[in-house]
């Protein structure tokens, strides 16, 4: 990716490839039926366009396929190269950093030839989106909001799950990545069912854990764990070792010493 092609100047527009690129919608989430449905249609849209040699989608957090199996894929593809779409509203003013760090570790862990990565602007960045908005606004599609009894009318079950996994998204925590490893996590909960396997596992996003020189981080628990420079490979030992045995990874725990620590 290039200052010039992720960042156009203002009234320069986006510079559009000459030749023929693959083009990756990348959203943050979708994990049912609908928001999928919605995404393939975009992608179906988007094949037409002149230039595109093939269209996919992809998501930066829970949802599959996950940004790095398509980018991944497409290096075995061949060395066309690829545009990626942010589908994202409002724009992080992080996602270019945690997006070239952590695409920069897959190049590392897939070595081979990467084809050119370009970043197309965010939507709201364009001028073109007045248009979209009036035409919402105006849509013949618009219908009244229906009222539905208050939620939790009917009573909930408590969770019976005895672990629990926090995902730093702080500041720090998100610019190196933890959208990624919030993603990878989601989607292995799903596939492995770490809710009913061993002692049950629930996750969930948490604002600043604190330390924010081991991003990203996660913490485990009952026992408060605290993991630092998470990536994909250590969420699946975490889940291995510390959520299915019950048995700490000792390699990437930080134990609350009191003193300041650095990544080993």
């Amino acid at each position: 990716m290039t200052p010039d092609s992720a960042h156009p100047q203002p009234g320069q527009g986006m510079r559009m490839p000459v030749s023929a690129v693959r083009v990756v919608l990348l959203a943050r989430t979708a994990n049912t039926a609908v928001p999928l449905k919605q995404m393939d249609g975009l992608r179906d849209i988007v094949a037409t366009l002149p230039n595109v040699a093939e269209a996919a989608i992809a998501f930066s957090e829970e949802g599959i396929p996950a940004l790095r199996t398509v980018l991944t894929d497409m290096v075995d593809a061949g060395t066309t190269p690829v545009l990626i779409v942010p589908l994202l509203l409002p724009a992080e003013p992080n996602f270019e950093i945690w997006l070239q760090r952590t695409i920069a570790r897959w190049r590392l862990e897939k070595p081979g030839q990467w084809p050119e990565l370009r970043l197309a602007p965010f939507p709201a960045s364009l001028a073109l989106i007045r248009d979209v908005l009036a035409g919402l606004v105006s849509s013949p599609a618009i219908k009244p909001v229906k009222m539905m009894k208050p939620a939790g009318s009917e009573g909930s079950i408590v969770p019976a799950q005895k672990r629990r996994v926090l995902v730093c998204m702080g500041g720090p925590c998100h610019a190196g990545g933890a959208a990624v490893v919030w993603g990878h996590l989601r989607n292995e909960q799903t596939r492995l069912a770490l809710r009913t396997s061993g002692d049950g596992t629930m996750t969930a996003k948490s604002s600043c854990l604190g330390p924010c020189a081991l991003a990203p981080v996660l913490q485990v628990w009952p026992e408060g764990t605290m993991y630092g420079g998470v990536d994909e490979s250590a969420v699946d030992r975490i889940i291995d070792s510390h959520l299915l045995r019950g048995e700490i990874v000792d390699s990437l725990a930080y134990a609350p010493t009191g003193a300041k620590q650095r990544l080993r």
